[in-house]
């Protein structure tokens, strides 16, 4: 089965008065749909926008493994274990938030920043905080997230390129830029697909487009 949820349907968040624009995908803070509260693994994926100076101060989080993907900019990282980051387009950075840990996020640039961030249920609960940085990361090598069972797949197809899409019993695509033809449905920049079970499927790349894919063979247990 597969669902399309398009960029226009994001619930809107954040501060504009702080210079902060937030798109979520799922339920989130102020809003609440019991029918959209994750999708296997996956119970986050925001967009943000930061102005430049602008960000979100210390706060923590537990039991959660936090990806953040920077499609422009820079994006300034600093939590409560020591750790402090610039993470740029092409990195993936992993907050594994374990029994907790309190971090800051600000835009450390000159310019607009731009990235997507996804958090994904653990199987362990209570485990030691855990922090990484794979720099620029290269496109088809796959990205497996520890304590789970979700794998990240980055695709940077140019015009005409197709791809595979994982088989899974539940993959997530997300277009950063650009547009694919998943079938015959047309996904563009902020549009993303919910497959349940997927199997011999593939996308096609209108133009240059850059996306987002996890593979999840699992959903979330609490026991």
């Amino acid at each position: 089965m597969t669902q399309v949820w398009r960029a226009a349907d994001r619930y809107r968040g954040g501060d504009e008065e702080a210079g902060i624009d937030t798109r979520h995908a799922f339920s989130f803070s102020g809003f609440y749909d019991p029918e959209n509260v994750n999708f296997g693994l996956l119970v986050a994926c925001n967009e943000e926008r930061l102005a430049p100076g602008a960000g979100f101060p210390l706060h923590p989080h537990r039991d959660v493994e936090i990806v953040t993907w920077v499609t422009e900019g820079e994006l300034e990282h600093r939590d409560s274990a020591g750790h402090s980051s610039l993470v740029r387009p092409g990195d993936v950075q992993r907050l594994g938030a374990g029994s907790g840990v309190r971090h800051t996020e600000r835009n450390a640039g000159d310019g607009p920043l731009r990235f997507v961030q996804m958090w994904l249920v653990p199987g362990a609960f209570g485990t030691e905080p855990e922090y990484e940085i794979v720099r620029g990361i290269a496109d088809g090598t796959p990205f497996a997230l520890p304590r789970t069972e979700a794998v990240l797949h980055v695709r940077r197809l140019a015009d005409g390129a197709r791809t595979a899409v994982p088989d899974a019993a539940f993959v997530y695509v997300h277009v950063l830029c650009g547009e694919a033809l998943l079938g015959e449905q047309a996904l563009r920049e902020g549009d993303a697909a919910r497959l349940s079970d997927a199997q011999d499927l593939e996308l096609r790349a209108l133009g240059r487009a850059e996306l987002l894919l996890w593979e999840m063979h699992a959903e979330p247990g609490y026991g």
